[in-house]
C-alpha cells in the first residue's frame, strides 16, 4: 500500500471529526456522500454547535444510526466552541472529552492531522494485526493497539494505521483473503500455518518434489 492515508474525504481537522464521528459501523464511501452537504450546511464547529437535532439527523440519515450520530456531532461542536475555542485538541485526553470521540476516534486525529505516533485499532486492524502475526492473542482493541505501538518504529506508526486498514479492505479480506495477490503473504503467520495444513493434507510425491 504505497499510498498509506485515510479515504476519508476533509479540508480541515474540524471536517476530519465530523467525517470520522460519522464512520463508525459505516463506510468511507457513505460518509463521503454525506459530508459535502453536511459541511456546505455547517462549514464550522460554531455553525454546527447552534444547528437543531433535525437539521443534523436530515444530513446525516443515511449512515449508521443517525440519532446517536446527531446527538454525539451536537454535543462535540459545542464542546469545541465552549472550551476549545473551536480548535481540535492534538492530545488523546482533550479529544476524548468530546462527545463522539473514543479512543480509536482521538488516535486517528491525533496520527491524521497532528501526524503523532497514535495507532488507531478499529475492527480491520485488530484482525489483520493477529492474522498476519503483528500482534498475539490480543484480548481487544487496546491491547492490540499496546503490542503495535511496542514494536512498531515510532516514525511509522501514523501510516501503519492506514497499511492494515487499506490492506484488510483490499486484500486481507474477513471471509476470503486474497493471498495470491498478497506481497507479504511469505512473511504471513495465517498464510504459512494455512500452507503447511494444505502440504500437510496434499502431500507431494517424490517424482513431483524433484521436478
Amino acid at each position: 500500500m504505497p499510498v498509506a492515508e485515510t479515504e476519508l474525504k476533509f479540508d480541515s481537522p474540524y471536517q476530519l471529526l465530523v467525517a470520522v464521528i460519522l464512520s463508525a459501523q459505516c463506510t468511507d464511501k457513505r460518509v463521503n456522500i454525506i459530508t459535502p452537504p453536511f459541511f456546505e450546511k455547517f462549514p464550522t464547529a460554531a455553525s454546527l454547535s447552534i444547528a437543531t437535532e433535525d437539521e443534523v439527523f436530515s444530513l446525516i440519515k443515511s449512515c449508521s444510526y443517525p440519532n446517536n450520530k446527531t446527538k454525539s456531532l451536537l454535543g462535540m461542536a459545542k464542546k469545541l466552541v465552549s472550551e476549545f475555542n473551536e480548535i481540535v485538541p492534538d492530545n488523546i485526553e482533550d479529544l476524548q472529552r468530546l462527545p463522539g470521540v473514543g479512543r480509536k476516534t482521538a488516535n486517528v486525529i491525533a496520527s491524521v492531522v497532528y501526524d503523532k505516533p497514535t495507532m488507531a485499532v478499529d475492527t480491520h486492524v485488530f484482525r489483520v494485526a493477529e492474522r498476519i502475526g503483528l500482534t498475539t492473542k490480543a484480548k481487544n482493541p487496546l491491547d492490540s493497539e499496546r503490542q503495535l505501538v511496542k514494536y512498531l518504529p515510532e516514525a511509522i506508526i501514523p501510516k501503519a494505521h492506514h497499511w492494515l486498514i487499506l490492506h484488510g479492505r483490499y486484500v486481507c479480506k474477513a471471509r476470503k483473503p486474497l493471498c495470491s495477490e498478497c506481497g507479504i503473504r511469505d512473511f504471513c503467520r495465517w498464510y504459512l500455518k494455512e500452507s503447511a495444513k494444505e502440504e500437510s493434507l496434499n502431500p507431494k510425491s517424490e517424482v513431483q518434489q524433484t521436478k
